[in-house]
C-alpha cells in the first residue's frame, strides 16, 4: 500500500480553505440578515442588508449542491 501524501495534503488544504470560505461567507449572510433587522428597527428599509445575505445564501447554496453533485456523478 502506498499513499500519496502530496495528494492527501493538497485535498486537505483545499477542503480546510474551502470550509473556512463558505463558513464565513454563511457568517456573512447572516450578519445581513441581523443588519436588516437593525435597519427596520431604526426606520429604515434594510434592502441592501437583504440582498447580500441572499447572495451569500444563494453562493453557500450553490457550492453545497455542487459539492453533492461531484459527489453523486463521481
Amino acid at each position: 500500500m502506498n499513499i500519496d501524501w502530496a495528494a492527501l495534503g493538497s485535498v486537505f488544504l483545499i477542503a480546510l480553505v474551502a470550509v473556512a470560505a463558505l463558513t464565513s461567507l454563511f457568517a456573512v449572510g447572516v450578519r445581513g440578515l441581523a443588519a436588516r433587522t437593525t435597519a427596520r428597527e431604526g426606520g429604515g428599509s434594510g434592502g441592501a442588508a437583504l440582498s447580500g445575505a441572499v447572495v451569500c445564501f444563494a453562493v453557500c447554496v450553490a457550492v453545497v449542491g455542487y459539492g453533492i453533485y461531484l459527489i453523486v456523478a463521481g
